[in-house]
């Protein structure tokens, strides 16, 4: 059969999807949030990685795909099975802010109402322009964070728990 394969198992909690070119942090961002402590060096993540979170009487699923050149053509395969995109960028890698602009495009292209969280990880700056997120009209909820996901910051980071706090805000709208 030709056509494009998509994943339909649907976990029995809201799945949120976290993406992000490699080196972005995710991995970091995530076990900070599961765990609330920090580990001062994270592995690349080869495939992706599943965790579970209960917090303030809510159960999730944050799923982390891989952010290399491989594992981006899966992306939009995770889509349609997410409730919440969080999309992690390295703010101060310049020269792949291009990259992460066409990436987040073209995944919000697929799905134009799934709501939308970019976490602007070590600095925000003019991330907003650089990713061209004026450009998303009112079509979805959308959010911009600054985060830190250095081992320093994140024992004492609060922005990354504030995340905690909108995930479950996002998941529990009817």
């Amino acid at each position: 059969p030709s056509g494009t394969w998509r994943w339909r198992w649907a976990p029995p909690w809201p799945q949120v999807l976290v993406l992000g070119l490699d080196g972005a942090g995710k991995s970091s961002v995530l076990h900070y949030i599961c765990s609330r402590t920090a580990k001062e060096t994270m592995a690349p993540t080869q495939g992706f990685k599943s965790a579970r979170l209960c917090t303030e009487g809510l159960e999730m699923e944050l799923l982390e795909v891989g952010g290399n050149q491989n594992l981006r053509s899966y992306w939009p395969h995770y889509l349609s099975q997410a409730h919440v995109l969080v999309f992690v960028v390295d703010s101060v890698d310049r020269s792949r802010l291009v990259t992460a602009r066409r990436e987040l495009h073209a995944l919000l292209a697929e799905e134009p109402r799934l709501p939308l969280v970019v976490l602007a990880n070590k600095q925000v700056g003019e991330l907003r322009d650089e990713l061209a997120l004026h450009t998303l009209g009112g079509q979805r909820d959308f959010f911009l964070l600054p985060t830190s996901a250095t081992w320093a910051s994140l024992s004492t980071a609060t922005s990354v728990l504030h995340l905690r706090s909108l995930l479950v805000t996002l998941l529990s709208q009817p």
